[in-house]
């Protein structure tokens, strides 16, 4: 490592405005200058990083790829979470994934049932949520998906610890998953 590498801004700009203008191509949600400001913002704080690997561009490319790819997946999350369509949580995506024992007969006669005082539980959205599930669950890789299905349908316990972190990153993937099936969904002409 090189300690102390003159950085060029204005190159390290350019590099960032490409990356960023193909990221707003894909992501509609947010615009170029603000993904290479977030990228740029990255570049500084993690600027001991950028100077080791400044003379590898193309692994200047994949960190400014992924900082920007983040900066507007935080984006569309949040715009998710304040649009005015329902927006699923990790604990509804884990009941979710609850009802795929059920039968059809046995989910139809849990909707509309009224909650108690000492649970209250809301079944309406049942079926909805459970092909928003489904949906979403056929979209994460395998692990995320056999860790999910062996906990949350299956009721096994997770064997060890990496494996109960990835859960947790799963419920959220799954989250995440069901609120952009309900948003791409087209409605009907």
């Amino acid at each position: 490592m090189q300690p102390d590498v003159e950085l060029d801004w204005e190159y390290l700009a350019g590099l960032a405005d490409k990356v960023a203008h193909g990221i707003a191509q894909k992501w509609s949600v947010v615009e170029k200058d603000d993904v290479k400001q977030e990228i740029l913002l990255h570049a500084y704080t993690q600027r001991p990083a950028i100077e080791a690997n400044y003379a590898n561009e193309s692994f200047l490319w994949k960190i400014f790829q992924k900082s920007g790819t983040q900066y507007a997946s935080r984006e569309r999350n949040y715009r998710d979470l304040l649009d005015d369509q329902y927006y699923y949580t990790p604990d509804e995506a884990k009941a979710a994934l609850s009802t795929f024992l059920y039968t059809d007969e046995e989910l139809g006669e849990m909707i509309g049932r009224k909650d108690d005082l000492l649970k209250a539980r809301v079944t309406d959205n049942l079926v909805s949520a459970r092909i928003d599930a489904g949906a979403a669950l056929n979209k994460l890789n395998d692990r995320y998906k056999n860790l999910l299905l062996r906990r949350f349908v299956y009721g096994l316990p997770v064997a060890d610890q990496a494996d109960r972190m990835a859960l947790s990153r799963a419920v959220v993937a799954l989250a995440q998953g069901m609120n952009r099936n309900i948003r791409t969904q087209k409605a009907p002409s």
